[in-house]
């Protein structure tokens, strides 16, 4: 289906098969945590979902535009809450390589940033996806408000870490397109969640070497089309299930 008066539209359609299935993964939680996904060269217009809107219910026609550097965004009513103005905004501000932004707080990977140490062990070949490749925010200052959202976007200096354990608060994922960090937001619940399995045994962990870490991450990173195929693939059983998500 396609809206001629909608643009974006193909862009609207995968954001919204990723908040359907965060749904599903029981990733979300209640009516908070935002995706956002830039659709202007800078990144400073996104898109975004409308403010307490349960993901389970969002349509491709629903998602709002946002500009980041306009405070007028914030007005009306399906405008987004202070805190995705804050996160999402700073993120496309100061992150010129987080075109899509996924925020979550789901229960593995935000049980990782409740521990004192937050690191995720290289364990299992999903863990070693993010060998040295994510950032880990130890600052928590409460809910992320325009300052604390701008705090947290900075620490995203280095390209290559597309993913912030945000201690005490949950995750954020950033990628090129809705494929790119759904997928990696995927894999990343995995990893944490083996992980966390692992530590409640008890019994001693298997760490994989830094080199074989490293190595197993670059082979991860060139495999080709996984996450356009993962999205393709959970559309085609949406569409097949009959689901309104791209309308």
């Amino acid at each position: 289906m396609t809206r001629a008066n909608m643009d974006h539209w193909q862009e609207r359609v995968d954001l919204a098969a990723a908040f359907r299935w965060t749904v599903r993964l029981n990733m979300h939680e209640a009516v908070a945590n935002h995706f956002s996904l830039a659709i202007n060269d800078d990144g400073t217009k996104f898109l975004m979902n409308p403010n307490q809107m349960h993901f389970s219910r969002i349509k491709a026609s629903d998602l709002i535009e946002v500009d980041a550097n306009d405070p007028a965004s914030m007005e009306g009513p399906d405008a987004p809450d202070p805190t995705a103005w804050g996160l999402h905004g700073g993120m496309h501000r100061h992150c010129a390589h987080a075109r899509c932004a996924m925020h979550v707080h789901s229960p593995y990977a935000t049980a990782l940033a409740a521990l004192a140490d937050s690191r995720l062990p290289p364990v299992d070949q999903n863990a070693c996806t993010f060998f040295n490749r994510y950032v880990i925010d130890e600052s928590y200052g409460g809910l992320a408000f325009e300052e604390e959202g701008e705090r947290c976007a900075k620490l995203f200096d280095d390209p290559k870490k597309k993913v912030m354990i945000m201690g005490n608060h949950g995750i954020m994922i950033v990628g090129e397109t809705v494929a790119d960090t759904f997928n990696r937001l995927y894999y990343f619940e995995r990893a944490c969640m083996t992980y966390i399995m692992a530590l409640q045994t008890g019994q001693p962990l298997r760490v994989l070497s830094d080199e074989v870490a490293e190595k197993t991450a670059q082979e991860l990173e060139t495999y080709p089309e996984q996450d356009a195929r993962h999205l393709a693939e959970l559309k085609a059983i949406l569409d097949d299930e009959g689901s309104n998500y791209a309308s």
